[in-house]
């Protein structure tokens, strides 16, 4: 068997067991004398160890087993560990993460973990180097006659990593004592889904049954092992947990892109569909909307099975916070809320850079030096918080700090200075503000570091978010500590909109920023601060009249005209169109303006008739 089929697995599972340790880790930082995080770390390492054992890669199984041996004595007084310790265990943790990588790509043979190996040796004088776990490419089978030899009947534990890779190895245990053969089922089928762990061959040794079963049980996760008996091996799904395995499997992301896509074609071809048969049969009729019912469960269905909780990005926060801090020699407590909630996989692998931008400007510029919080009779541990909400059919995340909060001032005298603001401005809002700090390459840092100042790179925070078609907002008070709120859409791919029409172009709006649409009546327009607004209600919406804001040449008619209303963030704006064209699914294709366009675009889209149309971005109105 070909243990590279293997390697992308291994990959996925190292990652999560040394993430958990990582975690685990931090818990262990923050109370010294808790053992629970020791105990979960060492099983991590003990599992992992076993993965890249299974794997053949000698190295990272060594570097993982002596860090084992250290944690093992830890286990008994974890009191006992310093600071130095715990980095040199996140050291390792790193050094793993990235070596599984390595192997992976055949690399394991030219890692080197000296300095570490050294490190533990020192800080663990009973710990003991151990030998390679190197594994040989194939387990022979060679006839081993059914009168001969005894009958071993194996059985990986339900629910352990890697079962083929495991079931490979006690094989090549077996191997060791003696010839085997007639493996049931044959070892190609350990890379089947069905296979569930249980299988048996003949083995031709003198050694006794204890020998064979200790042999066979260091594979590691092997629940039992009988020798002299006959093996029945169940066909898949005879056991209970069979079935309840096969209810979730790990399935690559590209596939479900490509489900995706290939949905969204569906969407498309279901809108051309549906126009052509207008005024057909009543048959052809009916099968056109037996298939916009079908498809729309099955878009529905790949969009649940492509939501991810947001915690597989916000755990590798928590590190990167804990470790930012450390170097800016401040004191922060890391919270983390809403981690159930879920978020479509793509914009999910989009937000993590923004939101390690924004704490690590929280951690750099928002929270002050410990002593200095205490002259402000402020704890001397900040606080951060990272929390995710659902809002309607969006998700809110925030980034909150208890720090200084932005210094306004200094913000409205260097934006006064390069021309950003009018130079009689005297405060700058929270919209402006915003604005402002998204301005490319801008700071008020006097001196530029490693970890930008607001602003440096804000720009690229703004235009990631706008680009997913979410928004950003910002809230933040002197000494009151700074609020950024982005809200997102759950899912990218298919969402319904409002089309409008503008001279003789059409223009689409997602239908979940839209609160009503109502009539533009010239009687009720009035000004509010210089700027035109409709009257709703009692209330005074600003107006965006959509002709003029996108330069559409011709004549406007200037009686009344539809207007959409639309809320970001508890911010609304009526946008006035010529027409409304109706509502429809359509699939959303991101794509970079050429230089000079309008940022008021999120995307575009094609119709059922074939033409383009682009996607208004409300963050941008309102």
């Amino acid at each position: 068997m070909d243990l590279s089929r293997y390697a992308a697995l291994f990959l996925t599972e190292s990652r999560e067991h040394l993430n958990a340790a990582s975690q685990q880790l931090l818990e262990w930082e923050r109370d010294p004398k808790a053992t629970e995080p020791v105990v979960s770390i060492f099983r991590a390492m003990h599992t992992f160890k076993g993965m890249a054992a299974a794997m053949g890669y000698a190295n990272l199984t060594e570097l993982a087993h002596r860090t084992e041996n250290l944690l093992d004595v830890l286990r008994s007084a974890p009191s006992g560990a310093s600071p130095q310790m715990h980095d040199l265990i996140f050291r390792i943790l790193d050094a793993l993460e990235s070596g599984a990588s390595e192997a992976m790509a055949g690399g394991d043979a030219g890692l080197d973990f000296t300095g570490l190996l050294g490190e533990l040796d020192s800080a663990a004088a009973v710990a003991q180097p151990t030998g390679s776990w190197a594994i040989p490419e194939q387990p022979r089978e060679v006839a081993v006659p059914a009168t001969e030899g005894r009958t071993v009947r194996v059985v990986i534990r339900h629910g352990a990593v890697m079962r083929g890779a495991r079931a490979l190895l006690a094989l090549r245990r077996a191997e060791a004592l003696g010839p085997v053969g007639l493996v049931k089922p044959a070892p190609s089928a350990f890379e089947q889904e069905e296979f569930d762990g249980r299988f048996s061959f003949r083995l031709g040794s003198t050694a006794t049954d204890e020998s064979i079963h200790a042999a066979i049980t260091s594979a590691g996760e092997v629940e039992s092992v009988e020798v002299g008996v006959e093996a029945q091996v169940a066909a898949p799904g005879e056991r209970g947990e069979v079935a309840e395995r096969r209810r979730q499997i790990r399935v690559d992301l590209q596939r479900l892109d490509a489900l995706m896509n290939q949905v969204g074609e569906l969407v498309v071809a279901k809108g051309r569909l549906a126009e052509l048969v207008v005024g057909s049969s009543p048959e052809l009729q009916a099968v056109s909307t037996r298939i916009g019912r079908v498809v729309a469960e099955m878009q529905s269905e790949i969009i649940q099975a492509r939501m991810t909780p947001v915690w597989q990005v916000f755990d590798r926060f928590p590190r990167a916070v804990r470790d930012l801090s450390r170097q800016l020699g401040k004191r922060v407590s890391f919270e983390v809320e809403g981690e159930e909630i879920e978020l479509d996989r793509a914009v999910l692998d989009e937000i993590g850079e923004p939101l390690i931008h924004l704490l690590r400007n929280a951690v750099d510029h928002g929270i002050e030096p410990p002593a200095e919080r205490e002259r402000k009779n402020k704890p001397a541990e900040g606080r951060i918080l990272l929390g995710a909400s659902r809002e309607r059919t969006s998700v809110c995340i925030r980034v909150v700090d208890d720090g200084m909060g932005i210094d306004r001032e200094k913000v409205l005298q260097k934006a006064i200075r390069e021309g950003l603001v009018e130079p009689g401005t005297e405060a700058l809002s929270d919209d402006v503000l915003l604005r402002v700090l998204a301005r490319p390459g801008f700071t008020t840092a006097a001196v530029v570091t490693d970890v930008s100042g607001r602003g440096m790179g804000m720009d690229a925070v703004v235009s990631r978010v706008r680009g997913l078609g979410g928004s950003i907002q910002v809230e933040s008070s002197a000494e009151g500590g700074t609020t950024f709120t982005l809200r997102l859409p759950m899912t990218l791919a298919i969402v319904r909109a409002l089309l409008t029409r503008v001279g003789s172009e059409r223009y689409a709006l997602p239908l979940a920023s839209i609160a009503e649409t109502v009539e533009f009546n010239p009687m009720m327009v009035a000004s509010v601060q210089g700027r035109e607004g409709l009257v709703i209600r009692d209330r005074v919406v600003p107006t965006v009249h959509l002709r003029e804001r996108l330069g559409v040449s011709g004549p406007a008619h200037q009686g009344r005209r539809p207007s959409v209303v639309v809320e970001v963030g508890g911010r609304r704006a009526a946008v006035v169109v010529d027409a409304l064209v109706g509502q429809q699914e359509i699939v959303v294709e991101s794509f970079d303006g050429p230089r000079g366009m309008l940022p008021v675009f999120s995307g575009a889209t094609i119709l059922g008739d074939g033409m383009p149309v682009l996607i208004l971005d409300p963050a941008a109105l309102v």
